[in-house]
């Protein structure tokens, strides 16, 4: 008989059945079934090649090259990003799941699933022959798939369906005909001569999908009842046991009566079986379904650290740590249970958000940011921004990361203003040049064609930047306090200008051939507040840079450390010459300073900063630091692709923003404050190391402006300081808003 003839002849009893249910009816069913046992017998002990050969008009390519024997692959894990302290800051996975052992998973639990799916589990072999011969009935008579699979069977379809690597693959491992179903019962047979009954079961429930992405045991009970598996109750079991014959059909948080009813069918047939009284039966009958929901969010968005958290795994793509290419790390992140301990403070970070917050709005035409780095060490502690993570424009969200570099986050960067006159400090002092050099600043200055602008090899126009807060005679003291663009102007010159533009790239920023000019001391170029951030964390260390670093450890599924995270330091500024730029910046966090006066950004523990505005307002910083912590705050205007734009004309969180209050002092000062008045409590009390030389006296003054606008400000020519777009646009790849 033909595997046709035989199909034919099963639906030809099936509809007999219906009609006629009597001595000739059960004689010639019994026969049948017999025969059909008697072909299945002998299907699954011939060799693959002739089984399929003799059903070759039923059987696809794709059943064919299924596999005839079962690996133990490692199943899709679950992946945790921790913080520093260990708490949780956000999950990774294609399939959430926690692999356990049979020992952590409460024994009513096991009952309760092989009640209702595999009574006699443990009775049997790999074959329940009678369950079997329904399922095949019921399959050639209706066409459906129905119950009769042992756990074992249920189990390598699991794992087919879990090992394909092909969408075709897949539909092959659950395409319903009689050829896979003899393909499962062979590689049951197979996998039972190799593995116990409980080595059997425990795979089976961490491989079972119980719906709402749960899949295995481990993340079913804590999803549903917030419990763990070795504490679930019969009600619990029970409810879960149900779900793993069609998941979707009793989602109990979709369809709670169906699941209901399913979670009660299975306390009755647990009754039946003597498994549980049937006292206890009824009254677990009566009860609620009694949900506790835990959310397990796939991802950064809506986490306590968002961008913190995209960071980490933006850095993880990156490095080799995961695998030799991209494809390979994403794998290892979403599928190998990976624990990753960042260096995530969550206390910093709550703090961040809420500055940031409270500052900027999401849907204002601006993006508030800041960036939290240790000096020594590179660790970062936070990163937070006020557009949340999201793809929805209309509340203001956004994949853009604006507080990283672009290869981190897709923004282009903002141009940094007068933050960079402490790289003209840096390279100034190594050259022998003393705090105390003076220089006669008038409001505006001309600086003419020649030497002072041959580090990129050009330079033939004339540069006249302009002051705007005060003019007269100043050294680096007063001069760095002040922001007094005409002294820094002539300070750089003296310096040499490639001696400034090798300081800022020895402290991480990339300087483009096009900024190497003369308006390079007022920040053209454009950066991101996690770049400043490591700059600044130079002189707070006492002159190491270190690469900024947000991951701790990597640690296995198997508790193995993958690996260890250690600083990436290099010296580049003296201990001396970094004490002296600290001596110089603490005094604007002192009474008389910008970020004292204007800001209220003084801290109880010693600290240092530097204001910055960027030409044509497009941004204004505050770079703040502790000996232990530097923190850089940012506030820019963005267009609605994420590119510059002045803020100027812009509102934020209901104030109008016009040239006057556009400033570093003013505008980002108190949005840093706002964070470091709370994270100051987390900082030791660390004083910044005694210069090698005393503050020189303060040359007089002949005119001061308010100083609330320490900008950069450049007129024509070349290195104007004009920004173009910066690279921020919602475009392809992962910072795509969409």
């Amino acid at each position: 008989m033909s595997w046709e003839e035989l199909r034919a002849s099963l639906r030809q009893t099936a509809q007999r059945e219906k009609r006629h249910d009597g001595p000739l009816s059960i004689i010639g069913t019994m026969a049948l079934l017999s025969a059909v046992a008697g072909i299945l017998v002998a299907a699954i002990f011939i060799p693959g090649t002739a089984l399929f050969a003799s059903t070759a008009n039923n059987v696809s390519n794709d059943i064919v090259n299924l596999p005839l024997e079962l690996n133990d692959q490692p199943s899709a894990q679950t992946t945790r990003l921790l913080a520093s302290n260990g708490d949780l800051i956000a999950y990774f996975y294609e399939e959430n799941r926690q692999d356990i052992p049979l020992a952590k998973i409460s024994p009513l639990m096991q009952e309760a699933i092989l009640s209702i799916e595999d009574a006699r589990f443990y009775e049997h072999g790999a074959l329940d022959l009678k369950g079997t011969l329904r399922a095949l009935v019921n399959n050639a008579s209706e066409g459906q798939t129905q119950g009769g699979s042992s756990i074992t069977q249920q189990l390598v379809k699991l794992t087919l369906v879990s090992q394909a690597t092909t969408k075709k693959q897949r539909m092959a491992a659950i395409k319903k005909s009689t050829a896979r179903k003899i393909r499962e019962l062979k590689l049951a047979i197979q996998y039972e001569e190799t593995h116990t009954k409980k080595e059997i079961l425990e795979r089976y429930l961490n491989l079972a999908y119980f719906g709402d992405s749960a899949y295995g045991i481990s993340a079913a009970s804590y999803h549903y009842f917030s419990v763990s598996p070795a504490k679930l109750n019969v009600r619990q079991a029970a409810t879960l046991a149900g779900l793993v014959k069609n998941p979707v059909q009793f989602d109990p948080r979709i369809y709670p009566e169906k699941a209901l009813a399913r979670r009660n069918t299975v306390l009755a047939v647990m009754a039946r079986l003597g498994k549980i009284s049937e006292a206890d039966a009824k009254r677990y009958q009566a009860a609620p379904l009694g949900l506790k929901v835990t959310k397990f969010p796939n991802g950064c968005v809506s986490t306590v650290a968002e961008f913190s958290c995209d960071y980490v795994r933006r850095y993880l793509l990156r490095t080799s740590a995961l695998g030799a290419t991209v494809a390979d790390r994403q794998r290892a992140l979403e599928r190998g249970g990976l624990t990753i301990k960042s260096n995530i403070d969550v206390r910093m970070q709550k703090a961040v958000n809420k500055a940031v917050s409270e500052t900027v709005a999401p849907k204002d035409g601006a993006i508030g940011a800041m960036a939290l780095l240790e000096p020594g060490t590179g660790k970062v502690k936070g990163l937070a921004q006020s557009k949340p993570m999201g793809n929805n424009k209309k509340k203001g969200q956004s994949f853009i990361n604006f507080t990283v570099p672009k290869a981190y986050g897709d923004s282009g960067g903002f141009p940094a203003g007068s933050t960079f006159k402490m790289f003209t400090d840096a390279a100034a002092l190594k050259q022998g040049i003393d705090v105390g050099q003076t220089f006669k600043s008038p409001g505006k200055i001309t600086m003419r064609p020649g030497s002072y602008f041959a580090c990129n090899g050009g330079g033939t126009q004339v540069w006249e930047p302009e002051n705007s807060t005060g003019n007269g005679t100043f050294n680096m003291y007063t001069g760095t306090r002040l922001s007094v663009n005409t002294y820094f102007a002539q300070l750089e010159k003296k310096a040499g200008l490639c001696n400034v533009v090798r300081a800022a790239e020895s402290m991480g920023i990339k300087v483009p051939d096009r900024d190497q000019v003369g308006p390079f001391t007022l920040g053209v170029t454009n950066v991101s507040p996690l770049d400043m951030a490591a700059a600044y964390a130079v002189p707070a260390s006492g002159g190491m840079y270190c690469k900024p670093l947000p991951i701790d450890s990597i640690v296995d599924a198997n508790g193995k450390t993958i690996r260890k995270f250690r600083p990436n330091c290099e010296r580049v500024m003296s201990k001396d010459d970094a004490a002296q730029i600290n001596d110089i910046l603490r005094g604007v966090q002192e009474p008389g300073g910008f970020g004292y006066d204007l800001g209220g950004t003084g801290l109880s523990i010693p600290s240092a900063a530097k204001t910055g505005t960027a030409q044509d307002n497009q941004s204004v910083w505050y770079a703040g630091y502790t000996p232990k912590l530097a923190a850089m705050a940012m506030i820019a205007g963005v267009k609605k692709n994420g590119s510059p734009k002045s803020l100027a004309g812009v509102t934020i969180n209901g104030r109008f923003l016009d040239f006057h209050t556009v400033g570093g002092s003013s505008l980002a000062g108190p949005m840093w404050a706002k964070a470091m008045h709370v994270i100051e409590d987390f900082l030791p009390s660390v004083q910044f190391d005694t210069p090698p030389k005393t503050k020189p006296t303060a040359p007089k003054k002949e005119k001061k402006r308010p100083a609330n606008n320490d900008t950069g400000t450049t007129t024509d020519g070349a290195g104007t300081g004009t920004n173009g777009p910066g690279n921020g646009t919602d475009g392809p790849g992962n910072g795509t808003d969409g």
